[in-house]
């Protein structure tokens, strides 16, 4: 079985490009359906969700903008529990729909933060759209309102998800391999 390493830490395949891209294409379509005529605004939280969100905007089948802003909570392997902004959202979204577009939500305090910054800007409802969620390990907020798949608490990398910012290029996912990583 193929295998990558990443500062000093292996990781075997997870999940396939073909995999997510069918789930993507799935999400898409539930999107459309849920917000057709409604010119959702797709808020993109960089840098990890870029390859999901590309992907899922082109899977949406009614007229929508898209925008960013850089949250950061992780530091190497673990979160810090700390939310800090980096770029803020500039558009007015008074009156939208907002779909928030993450790579993964897992302990819920970035996407919690955010909802509750958004909330102040008074659209008119916020889903939450992630490639990946570890119900497990939400201590914040609630579920995601569309999942791409439900994962257990591991880490991992490859499309758009890192480690120190290296591996997001990946076209796969990744989990740590645990046994090979104790050994090294």
């Amino acid at each position: 079985m193929k295998k990558v390493t990443y500062n000093g830490l292996t990781f075997k395949p997870y999940i396939t490009r073909d995999r997510i891209q069918a789930r993507i294409k799935e999400l898409g379509a539930q999107i459309t359906e849920e917000f057709n005529g409604r010119r959702p605004l797709f808020l993109v939280v960089l840098n990890g969700a870029f390859p999901f969100a590309s992907d899922l905007f082109r899977e949406i089948d009614t007229d929508a903008e898209i925008s960013f802003v850089r949250l950061k909570s992780y530091e190497g392997t673990s979160t810090t529990g700390v939310v800090k902004q980096v770029l803020g959202l500039t558009e007015n979204i008074e009156g939208r729909p907002v779909v928030i577009v993450e790579d993964i939500v897992d302990t819920g305090t970035t996407i919690t933060n955010l909802i509750a910054d958004l909330r102040q800007k008074n659209p008119a409802d916020i889903k939450v759209a992630t490639l990946l969620f570890k119900p497990n390990s939400l201590q914040h907020g609630s579920r995601p309102d569309y999942v791409g798949f439900e994962i257990p608490t591991k880490f991992i990398i490859g499309f758009g998800l890192d480690l120190d910012g290296l591996a997001r290029n990946l076209p796969d996912i990744w989990v740590l391999d645990e046994e090979a990583s104790s050994e090294a």
